[in-house]
């Protein structure tokens, strides 16, 4: 469906690493979320490794919480991509962190976004291809999960269309947290305390320009100390399914 619709397109990352990690506490105390290992090594890293996979190698990524230890580890080792790593400050809100990494993304028209607590077998490519096709401000990715995450409720009359967006809600189709950002964005964010699905998200939806592409392969994050054991049993079975 998708394969004639553009010539293959290296895009930027942008990754959200800034959170404390409060749920999993107990292995943030020492370091930020993203740099927990599983299958030993970094979350970070694995997330890196999804868009390098489909030939995406330049990163920004916005930390916040310990960035410092972030900062050392790509420092100190050498990594092909261009790996960006900005203090966006500790208590900025997610659509803050985007507001002050913008000078990064002035020449682009649109970019990846994820978080970095969460993997995916998600083909990266098609999912941006998805965004070209629908023109909207916002493409994420929709997948099934038991619900601590923001629900999505699609259109009747399309079936990619979000009308609504609850932070939290019923066990449905939820923000998968893998998304394709139009530029238009920075129209909707106010300062740098803006909360990307509190403030920023619900007005885009308002205006119908939220699209989700669905996904309903492998997507787990690491939110707690359970979630932790459900990637590390999943590298044991999985040796590394996005890395090439």
């Amino acid at each position: 469906m998708y394969i004639n619709l553009i010539k293959k397109k290296k895009m930027k990352t942008v990754i959200l690493a800034g959170g404390k990690g409060t749920r999993i506490s107990e292995k943030t105390k020492k370091i930020p979320k993203p740099m927990i290992k599983v299958g030993g090594i970094p979350l970070l890293l694995h997330i890196i490794n999804i868009y390098k996979s489909y030939g995406h190698n330049e990163f920004i990524i916005c930390a916040g919480y310990k960035s410092n230890i972030i900062k050392n580890y790509f420092n100190k080792k050498k990594f092909k991509s261009k790996i960006t790593v900005v203090n966006t400050g500790l208590n900025t809100g997610t659509a803050g962190r985007i507001l002050k990494i913008q000078k990064y993304l002035y020449k682009e028209k649109n970019f990846f976004l994820t978080y970095g607590d969460g993997l995916s077998n998600i083909n990266i490519n098609n999912l941006y291809k998805f965004h070209l096709l629908k023109k909207k401000i916002i493409t994420t990715t929709a997948v099934q999960y038991p619900s601590r995450f923001g629900i999505l409720k699609f259109d009747g009359k399309k079936n990619f269309l979000v009308e609504r967006f609850n932070e939290k809600s019923k066990n449905q189709f939820i923000n998968g947290g893998f998304l394709v950002v139009s530029n238009k964005i920075f129209n909707f964010i106010n300062n740098y305390q803006s909360s990307l699905e509190i403030d920023c998200i619900p007005k885009i939806v308002e205006k119908k320009q939220l699209v989700a592409y669905k996904h309903f392969g492998f997507w787990q994050c690491l939110d707690d100390i359970n979630d932790k054991k459900k990637l590390d049993n999943f590298f044991k079975k999985n040796k590394y399914p996005w890395k090439k």
